[in-house]
């Protein structure tokens, strides 16, 4: 999905599999929105948060993709520009994880990452 703005071209991917993981959280939750933010802290300088919103912010980017809506502030899409968020079930357990071209570095849990 592709988002136009004034000054730029906002890039953000969601997967199948994380798409239709979102879905079934949504369905259990107040929220009608997927939030994605970039926090600081972390183990390695900035760290992914997953929440659920009621509606946009005013800095908010409003995406819509494989029939889910999720946004992500605009400081947080500064550092996920061309990401891809998966959803990744593995024996050891299941978790939403960024592919981030952007990061030069990641903690071995995968939550936090460097630019």
């Amino acid at each position: 999905m592709n988002v136009i703005d004034e000054n730029h071209q906002i890039s953000f991917n969601i997967s199948q599999a994380a798409s239709n993981r979102i879905k079934t959280l949504l369905k259990n939750e107040q929220g009608s929105y997927f939030r994605i933010s970039v926090l600081g802290g972390g183990c390695s300088g900035f760290q992914y948060d997953f929440s659920f919103a009621e509606k946009p912010n005013e800095d908010d980017y409003v995406f819509n993709t494989n029939e889910i809506n999720y946004l992500i502030d605009k400081v947080s899409m500064d550092f996920l520009q061309n990401s891809k968020l998966e959803y990744v079930s593995e024996l050891a357990g299941s978790f939403f994880k960024i592919e981030n071209p952007n990061a030069t570095a990641n903690c071995g849990c995968g939550t936090s990452f460097s630019i």
